[in-house]
């Protein structure tokens, strides 16, 4: 009788962040990807543009991804502002680049995101990010 008189507290829908399972599972999904990027060769010339080794690298895709799936802001605390684009402005990136670069991590999300529509939402994300970094013409 009385929850007429009161508004129901609306909790907010779950973070990508938090339906992923929080810190460990944005590590492992961060971590996989550079696995992928390392191993495959369809990586390869992704790969030849990352300074070796990668453990710096993997450690800031880490704190990018926690903070822009909802979590930690680690990266922005630590560098500001990821400007993503213009961070990535020394390094051609062209459609192939960007194909190989969503390649390993449409396989990252196979494999570690069972939710079909979160899956789904994370891919559209991610290609929208990945079209976002394109800074050079398509090469032929």
């Amino acid at each position: 009788m009385w929850s007429r008189f009161f508004k129901r507290e609306q909790k907010l829908p779950a973070s990508p962040f938090e339906q992923l399972g929080g810190e460990n599972a944005v590590r492992n999904m961060a971590e996989r990807f550079y696995d992928i990027m390392s191993t495959d060769p369809a990586a390869g010339e992704l790969l030849a543009i990352h300074p070796q080794p990668m453990d710096a690298i993997r450690q800031k895709f880490f704190e990018f991804l926690c903070g822009w799936l909802g979590g930690p802001r680690y990266y922005e605390e630590k560098y500001g502002h990821p400007r993503l684009r213009a961070r990535h402005m020394p390094f051609a990136i062209d459609t192939k680049m960007r194909d190989q670069w969503l390649h390993c991590m449409y396989q990252v999300l196979d494999e570690q995101v069972e939710d079909k529509d979160l899956k789904h939402e994370l891919r559209q994300r991610f290609t929208a990010l990945a079209h976002h970094m394109i800074n050079q013409p398509s090469s032929v």
